[in-house]
Parts: structure tokens; sequence; C-alpha cells
């Protein structure tokens, strides 16, 4: 990686690459000048973000950035050119070659690192302390949202302990085949939910002629008993650990489905309150980890000191999860030849084989997934936005690659299976398990996802400056000095303290609940 004297003004990634990256605005006919090369002068006016091209490329020939292909020219480029979707498109074929080929040895191994976290009875540790209403299907979202709602800041002042009461309600839950995909993947994110270690108790409200039944999903989810805590039936003068269920249609309608179920949710309280935290090992963290609305300086920023971070949690023996599986096409090589086992590499290459057939059953392209804000910000190809983006991922071994919404039982890297939808794609880390999230950003997404905290984290200076009410960490430091790892170590720390109930921007927005959004698979019927 290198500069010219102006560290202001762009920056070479990778010795073999055919363009430097812009840090701040050009104007046509200014000069930049490289090692041992003639001095290059712009041809346009080229915004922050954006690539100037330092080497000549003929139509049909790569263009490298990162070390690596992220297209082909479509038209001739010479130096000082623009390099964007007006002359380079995706060319990808992925890599078979070297699987699990250069796995590297298992980090050193850290210790002393700890938070402050909520450990429950299945032994799992939470970073917060939730009661959750969880809707089986759409008909229920109503009922679910008006329970929710009933607890606000006023009824829970005497609950200090309790972060709150939220509904997880969805579009989901009939018009499906029983047991397909779509009901399986939902009963799954259902299901992570209700045992996630951020949720102390949750009470389950469905109408009662959907195809996601309340005991379908008990059954299949092994939703037996509440853990931890009991709570104490209408009518009866004992209390049990059955799990709290309502149905609208056998419990009176939408009145009487609400008054039991706040009725419920008042009797969990005291206890959820009565849970403490206590000190426990960084080991403890499983991190998701999300880049969105990226911009040029994300996988040279943020995405690479991300990296480091989860580096560090590995080697604290912790989990480390990165998703986004339509966001590795084009750097699929950097994960599989560092696999764990040829196995691990081929579920990675089956998924991007499925997707590639899935979008193109739609008459569709992965290479769409740029969004027109990544391309404003100066992201051109599938191939380049995955490559800034897998640097999240740090160097270690990649252990497992799991469904959506599955929860892991491997330390260490972790691939899941998601779109790159914000939304959709947090839903299943979270549902997988996940207790805290860190959230890249160069253009500036406004996101968080209830019951975990979501750390926001800057690629630039300027956003963080202009988004200061949103943006927790700023990455920016590292174009102005910081090294990756200074700015790594430091979002680690940032990691430990937002487990240990340090408020995200996020949080104190009030964001999460809308974020809830379950990935749906397959034909609605």
């Amino acid at each position: 990686m290198t500069s010219n004297g102006d560290q202001t003004a762009w920056i070479h990634l990778h010795p073999n690459d055919h363009c430097v990256v812009a840090l701040r605005k050009f104007a046509k006919g200014e000069s930049l000048q490289l090692p041992e090369q003639p001095v290059i002068q712009l041809r346009k006016d080229i915004a922050a973000g954006h690539k100037i091209a330092i080497a000549s490329r003929h139509i049909g020939e790569p263009v490298v950035k990162y070390g690596w292909p992220i297209g082909v020219a479509t038209s001739n480029i010479v130096p000082g050119d623009h390099l964007h979707d007006h002359n380079l498109k995706c060319h990808h074929e992925l890599d078979y070659e070297g699987l699990a080929s250069q796995t590297p040895t298992p980090p050193a191994k850290l210790q002393g690192k700890t938070f402050q976290g909520f450990v429950r009875p299945s032994g799992r540790v939470g970073t917060r302390n939730y009661i959750a209403v969880i809707s089986t299907v759409n008909c229920s979202a109503g009922v679910s949202k008006a329970v929710a709602r009933h607890f606000d800041a006023d009824v829970l002042s005497p609950f200090p302990n309790v972060d709150g009461v939220i509904a997880f309600t969805h579009d989901s839950g009939c018009g499906m085949a029983l047991e397909g995909i779509k009901h399986r993947t939902l009963g799954r994110v259902l299901g992570g939910i209700a045992k996630h270690p951020n949720i102390a108790a949750y009470v389950l409200i469905g109408l009662g002629c959907e195809q996601n039944t309340l005991g379908h999903l008990q059954k299949s989810q092994k939703l037996v008993t509440l853990q931890g805590v009991r709570w104490k039936p209408q009518g009866s003068e004992s209390t049990t650990q059955d799990i709290p269920v309502l149905s609208i249609q056998d419990s009176g309608g939408t009145k009487a489905t609400i008054r039991k179920a706040v009725e419920m949710v008042q009797s969990l309280l005291p206890q959820v309150n009565a849970m403490q935290r206590t000190t426990v090992p960084a080991s403890e963290i499983v991190l998701a980890t999300k880049c969105g609305g990226s911009d040029g300086y994300s996988g040279i920023t943020a995405n690479p000191a991300l990296g480091v971070a989860s580096d560090l949690l590995v080697a604290h023996g912790g989990t480390s999860i990165l998703s986004e599986t339509t966001e590795l096409y084009g750097a699929e090589q950097l994960f599989t030849k560092r696999a764990a086992s040829i196995e691990v590499a081929r579920k990675l290459l089956d998924k991007l084989v499925w997707w590639r057939e899935y979008t193109a059953h739609y008459g569709e392209d992965i290479d769409n997934n740029p969004s027109l804000g990544n391309k404003a910000g100066g992201l051109t190809t599938i191939v380049e936005k995955s490559l800034g983006a897998a640097v999240k991922g740090g160097q270690t071994a990649l252990q497992d690659v799991i469904e959506y919404a599955e929860q892991t039982n491997k330390r260490g890297l972790v691939i899941m299976d998601a779109p790159g939808f914000d939304p959709v794609c947090v839903t299943g880390m979270v549902s997988g398990g996940a207790n805290v999230v860190v959230f890249t950003t160069g253009r500036g997404s406004c996101f968080g996802c209830k019951p975990v905290p979501s750390l926001k984290v800057a690629t630039n200076t300027p956003l963080f400056e202009r988004m200061n009410d949103d943006m927790d960490l700023d990455m920016g430091t590292i174009l102005q000095g910081e090294s990756i790892e200074q700015a790594g170590q430091r979002l680690f720390d940032e990691i430990l303290d937002t487990a240990s109930g340090k408020k995200t921007k996020s949080e104190l927005l009030g964001y999460g609940e809308d974020e809830f959004t379950p990935w749906s698979i397959g034909p609605t019927l």
C-alpha cells in the first residue's frame, strides 16, 4: 500500500494494481506522480473513493485492484482515466484451485480480555436482557406489537435490568409448504430468537390456523420450557416453566389475547430484572460482521480493521461470523484456499453455485448487487465490492459454512449463507446466536438489530462527523496515519465495552425492531 507525499491524495493498494483510489476529489487536468513512473494527468473530474487508471488496458483485458482482477475493460483505457462502470464490467469464474491448500495454523492463544455478560442456564452468554413477544405468523403481528407497546419506558422504569420488551413480527407464517424451505427457514429464525442468549424470556403468539403453528414451531425448534424463569398462568395458584403460548382464535380474539399476553409478560418482568451481569471471558462473544452502504474506502479502512478485530476475537477463543454470500462472489478464493478442510471449501463453492442459479432463475445476475449508492461511492463490480468486503473475515482458517440462521457449534471464523441485503443478512446472524454486531458503512447506513447491539463504524472521517448521532467509531483515522492493527485493537476493545452494556448509537436512537427481517426463500403459495 503506497501513497505520495500528500497523504490525502491517493492510495495504491497493491503493486500489481492497474489503479489508485482517490482520497479526495480530483479535477480534470490535475496530475499525480507514482514512484518511477511518468506523471499522469487526469482526463476528467474524479470523486473521492473512485478509481484512477495508472496503466493502459485494452478491451477485454483484466483490470486489477487489491491484487486481484475486479473485471475487464469494455473500452480502451489509458493512464489518468476514471475507472468505473462506463469502461469496466464484471467477469468472474469460480476458483476451484488449491482448496484448503493454504490453511493457516491457529493463531497464538490470547487470554485476559473479559466482559460483563448474562450467563444463561444453557451456558451461552447474553450481552443484553430482553423479553420477546414472538409472532408465529403475520396475522398475529398486530397483537404482538400491541403487547410490546404496553411496556413503554414508564411501565419498565421499576425494572432497570430489563432492556425492553420486543415484538418479533414478520410477513410470513402461512402460504408455504409444510416443512418446505420457507417453513424450515422461518422456524430456524424464530427458534433462534426464542433461544437467543439476549432473550431472557419470551411469549409465543399465533392466530390458530396458520401453517407455522405454535405446536409445530415448539416441536421443530425444541422449545420445551423457559430456562431460568417461571410464569404464573391466569387462574393458577402455582408457577410453571412451560412456555407462555397464546392462540388468538382460542383466547377470545384480539383484545383478550393482548390482555392475557400483557399479564404473562408482567409476571416475567421481576424475574428477568433480577438477572445480573457477571465477568466472563471474551471467548463468549459471537460476532456478526456486516458492511452496508459501502464505498471506495470500505475495503481500505473499516473492513480491514474489523478483520483485525475478528482475528483477535478468534485468538481469544471466540466466534466470528462472516455472511453476505452474494458479496463473497469473486473473493471466494480468499476463503476456499484457507479453509480448514476441502469439505468446508466445497460448501462455500456450492453455495455460490446455488446463488448463481437462483438469481438466473429470475433473469438477474449476482453483479446486480452493487447498489446505486455503492457505485456513487466508487465501487463498480461485485468482485471489487466482494474483495473489499471479504477482509472483514481477517486471516484465520475458515472453520465452517452454515445455513441461514443456523446455530454454529464451531469456534473461530464461520461463514453463514445469507443475502447481502442488510436487515435480512443480520437477522440470520443474530438468529444464529450472534450477541454483538459490527456494521461498517461508507455512505452512512442507519441500522440496529434488537436484541443485539449494533456498532456502526464509519469508513471515513467526513461521514463520522456528518452523521455523528449514528456512527460509533471513525476508521477514517487509518487514512490519517493510524495503523490498521491499532484501529482493529480499538474496535475490539469497543466490542467488549458494548458487550458489557455500553449503549450503541443505534440503541440510543431506538433502531432495531423494524430491521428484524427473516429471509423468505421459495414460493408464496
